[in-house]
């Protein structure tokens, strides 16, 4: 699997880029297999850490995408709104899915390195 050493990993598999950008992990998205619809959050949402913030729908099913740090949204990925497949082929290119202004700058060093990231899942 594919773990970017630039990002920072959530345990329920989203990544969190320095500048708020989030996505769902290589893991993640082979684990749903092919992604068929991804429902965004709306600008200006306040969202906290752990709290859902989208939903990915695949063929297998629909999964919660969890805010990685608290924070306002303050973009989406309107791309993968028309080509939700994105996720699929790029999660950490041009899949990504919404970004994040964090409430605590900090927040980010508190999610799992790497390394981490790579143990959990194996």
């Amino acid at each position: 699997m594919n773990v970017p050493e630039d990002l920072r990993y959530a345990e329920s598999h989203e990544w969190l880029r320095a500048d708020g950008t989030v996505g769902i992990t290589d893991h993640a998205q082979h684990e749903l297999t092919d992604v068929v619809f991804v429902d965004l959050p709306e600008i200006g949402k306040a969202v906290e850490a752990g709290q859902v913030a989208c939903v990915v729908e695949s063929v297998k099913a629909a999964s919660d995408i969890y805010a990685p740090v608290s924070g306002k949204v303050v973009a989406v990925n309107e791309a993968v709104r028309s080509n939700p497949a994105l996720v699929n082929t790029d999660p950490y290119g041009e899949g990504w899915l919404f970004k994040l202004e964090p409430s605590d700058a900090s927040a980010r060093e508190r999610l799992k390195s790497p390394a981490d990231y790579k143990a959990q899942i194996g």
